[in-house]
């Protein structure tokens, strides 16, 4: 069976936790406290971040890597079109929220109200807090713009993209910092993709002093 090292609000674990469960790879979770740098996981990898994925007797890292990876070795469901530009395409949206979303929204929202508490690293940066509530407004905008042209994020069909969103989108959606008001079109890209399967694991998730909305695991929120 593959292992999962993560922790269960990483947008990037749960970017493979999905391309795991859409191609039913049974896996175990094994969440993993990587800020105390235990050697055990500092061994699995230096770089000392999650997730961590153990498949195929491979230990893995990063989480573009990884989703390559399994892309690759179980290409059934395809998560990846077969036209060079419309993989650029994909590519591109993964990257535009696993760096500028995460970098503009996550960081400043997420990693500010949970992980700083979780850490032990002090309290919230109000003005983060702030940029971030501001700049997920812009995000979400850019979202429905692609929504108005397409089916889903990245062209007619499900891909990477849609998961890299969610991924980001359902670890800030537990703590509520998403108005699904703002866009129906959003609302209901992420109405859609909340009901599949592969998502089940991740509507489950239970963060210690951290309750869930009630609407977060609910799919006709």
């Amino acid at each position: 069976m593959a292992r999962l090292f993560h922790v269960p609000l990483s947008p990037f674990c749960r970017k493979v936790r999905l391309s795991l469960a859409e191609k039913k790879i049974e896996v175990e979770l094994v969440e993993e406290k990587y800020w105390e740098q235990d050697p055990d996981f500092m061994r699995r990898n230096p770089a000392g971040q999650v997730p961590v994925l153990r498949l195929d007797g491979i230990m893995m890292a990063e989480s573009g890597a990884i989703c390559e990876y399994i892309e690759e070795t179980r290409p059934d469901p395809a998560l990846m079109p077969k036209d060079p530009v419309a993989r650029q395409e994909v590519r591109r949206l993964v990257g535009w929220f696993d760096d500028k979303f995460h970098r503009e929204v996550t960081s400043k929202l997420l990693y500010e109200r949970v992980n700083k508490k979780v850490m032990k690293q002090g309290y919230p940066d109000s003005s983060n807090v702030k940029a971030g509530a501001k700049a997920i407004k812009y995000h979400l905008d850019y979202m429905t713009w692609l929504l108005d042209h397409r089916r889903w994020l990245a062209g007619d069909v499900m891909t990477l993209a849609d998961f890299a969103a969610a991924a980001h989108l359902s670890a800030l959606d537990y703590i509520s910092d998403v108005d699904w008001n703002r866009s129906d079109a959003v609302k209901d890209w992420y109405a859609k993709i909340k009901s599949r399967p592969a998502f089940r694991s991740i509507l489950a998730d239970q963060v210690p002093g951290f309750p869930p909305p009630r609407h977060y695991n609910d799919l006709d929120f």
